[in-house]
């Protein structure tokens, strides 16, 4: 996949892509990440037989544009916003259609959204408001964030897939708004899988800082194999 620099919708982005992708992996991400996403493009370049391209565009306001309602701190005195519906609008109407011109994916291709912590929560956020994303890749989301539970309790998601995932050591943890993240995801899994949605639940060793480049490597792939399934059947 070849990796250039770009700014797409007036956002800063990197793209890498090999030719006529049929997945585009869209991932929203801080400033402070590219290097992270530069050993995951190469996990995924190693492991994917499919073409693909994987587009990190940067949130300048990582707890508020990603955060579907405001919510008070859960660490230090910062706390969330309600920004999420504009960056999912810049998605949709902005970096989607740009990306169908600069990089000239097969017809059929497919959107699949996916990032890591509060990023992901996002992706399963936007799983819930529009059929534009085929699968999601959350990696650690922050299913502990207030209200989230009974959000997905009462909606349906239009992705087909979903792939969630979760540090085993990240429930034990003294903050008490985080420590409901292991019962928070269970309780997700168990909504999609009522809900008829393909998905997957994997449990990482270690606690949410641990190897975030390859989980969501491994989030990416799992949706991707997952689609191509669909394709093949």
């Amino acid at each position: 996949m070849q990796r250039r620099a770009a700014t797409i919708a007036g956002t800063p982005c990197v793209t890498y892509a090999d030719e006529n992708p049929r997945h585009i992996l869209l991932q929203p991400v801080d400033h402070r990440d590219l290097d992270e996403v530069d050993r995951e493009a190469q996990l995924l370049q190693d492991s994917c037989k499919a073409p693909l391209a994987l587009v990190a565009f940067e949130v300048p306001e990582w707890n508020d544009d990603l955060s579907p309602w405001e919510a008070p701190p859960a660490f230090g005195k910062r706390g969330f916003g309600s920004s999420a519906q504009q960056t999912l609008d810049l998605i949709l109407n902005g970096i989607l259609p740009e990306l169908s011109t600069i990089l000239r994916p097969q017809p059929s291709h497919d959107a699949i959204l996916g990032g890591y912590s509060l990023a992901a929560l996002f992706s399963l956020w936007c799983a819930y408001q529009t059929d534009a994303f085929s699968a999601v890749a959350a990696a650690s989301p922050s299913v502990w964030f207030p209200g989230w539970v009974g959000y997905a309790q009462g909606h349906q998601p239009h992705s087909r897939a979903v792939y969630l995932s979760l540090g085993d050591r990240e429930e034990r943890t003294r903050n008490a708004v985080v420590s409901a993240v292991g019962s928070c995801m269970r309780r997700q899994h168990e909504l999609l899988r009522a809900q008829g949605v393909a998905c997957a639940l994997e449990w990482n060793a270690g606690g949410h800082f641990q190897d975030p480049d390859s989980r969501v490597a491994r989030a990416f792939l799992w949706c991707v194999g997952a689609l191509e399934a669909d394709r093949a059947a």
